[in-house]
């Protein structure tokens, strides 16, 4: 165990599809990061370490697994412009070695050696099916090459439900009255109907497409237009989140003329979510959240005309944000209940 790195109480990861988002408390603030959520193998950046510092090295750390090192970190993206960055887009994502590589880069990235609980997610649409694996899975001591770490304990949470812990923190939260909270996430978009802390499950659920299925129709627009292949879609995620121009063959592109194609994906995305809740007489608001919230808003605002929309401030981390929250108001309550304090 690396002596350099610290404990903490709680440490909340939300492992996503397109990023991996970090959040610990660090005296009265909270500290979050992320890193894209790209695995590939492992490369010695030798030519870099050699340079006496005139050569940047990728700010990444080998993570080994079942055998197998992978390069995990901020800097992944520069190993992997090649298109086949090892991401892992299925239902059993969190049972993959990718996954555990992610998890294990977060707490290096955090510095943290040990935790009494750590948080995680799952999207609603394999909460049920992959709940009991992710809290046996990392409990206790941890061990993948460079990257070694003790679990206390582990709760799991549905995704949209760590926006709704945050939300629930502002003045905006009606704990009388439902909200709908949709979570626009890389690859799956999830809603939740809650009223107070208390989900709807009925109405709750989730659909198999997010982000990175509007990024995919994207690149079939560009390639249909203009005969280019994008060689993946990272870097369109980068250019709309930043509004910049995507550089294709030495010219640069405004996104947005290839826009009005590929708003298929968001439609369907929108229709699944107007069918599963059903009504919205009842919803006080809805609670946009996610990596995608700022892409899906337009449509979700028409068809849904009559709900004031909350977006929260820096969507990317208001799920892990909400977690870290919880990971904390449980430790406590288990901890009062120790000592026979009423909770």
């Amino acid at each position: 165990m690396n002596a350099l790195k610290t404990h903490a109480p709680v440490l909340a990861v939300d492992v996503g599809y397109g990023n991996t988002k970090v959040a610990f408390r660090n005296g009265s603030d909270v500290s979050t990061f992320m890193f894209p959520s790209l695995t590939p193998p492992y490369k010695a950046h030798t030519i870099a370490k050699e340079s006496a510092g005139l050569i940047t090295t990728p700010k990444t750390v080998a993570v080994e697994v079942e055998g197998k090192r992978y390069q995990v970190g901020p800097g992944v993206l520069l190993s992997s412009r090649n298109g086949d960055a090892g991401a892992t887009l299925n239902d059993d994502y969190c049972t993959t070695s990718s996954y555990a590589a992610l998890l294990a880069g977060a707490f290096h990235f955090a510095n943290i050696a040990s935790v009494d609980r750590l948080v995680l997610g799952l999207p609603m649409r394999n909460f049920h099916t992959r709940v009991a694996h992710l809290r046996g899975a990392f409990a206790g001591n941890n061990a993948y090459g460079e990257v070694e770490f003790d679990v206390g304990s582990v709760i799991v949470l549905p995704q949209p439900l760590g926006a709704l812990v945050n939300f629930s923190r502002y003045h905006e939260f009606d704990k009388e009255d439902p909200h709908l909270i949709i979570d626009v996430g890389y690859f799956t978009t999830d809603w939740v109907v809650a009223t107070g802390l208390t989900i709807d499950e009925e109405r709750s659920g989730g659909h198999h497409s997010g982000a990175s299925h509007y990024y995919e129709a994207i690149a079939a627009v560009i390639k249909e237009k203009l005969h280019i292949d994008t060689q993946g879609i990272e870097r369109i995620d980068k250019a709309l989140r930043t509004g910049a121009t995507l550089l294709l063959n030495g010219n640069d592109y405004n996104l947005q003329e290839f826009l009005p194609e590929a708003q298929t994906v968001i439609d369907a995305a929108v229709k699944a979510i107007q069918a599963g809740v059903k009504n919205t007489v009842d919803i006080r608001s809805i609670v946009l959240t996610g990596g995608g919230a700022a892409l899906y808003r337009h449509e979700i605002q028409a068809r849904f005309p009559q709900l004031r929309i909350d977006h929260m401030a820096d969507p990317c981390f208001t799920n892990v944000r909400g977690f870290l929250a919880a990971g904390e108001a449980t430790l406590l309550r288990d901890k009062k209940r120790k000592e026979g304090v009423p909770a």
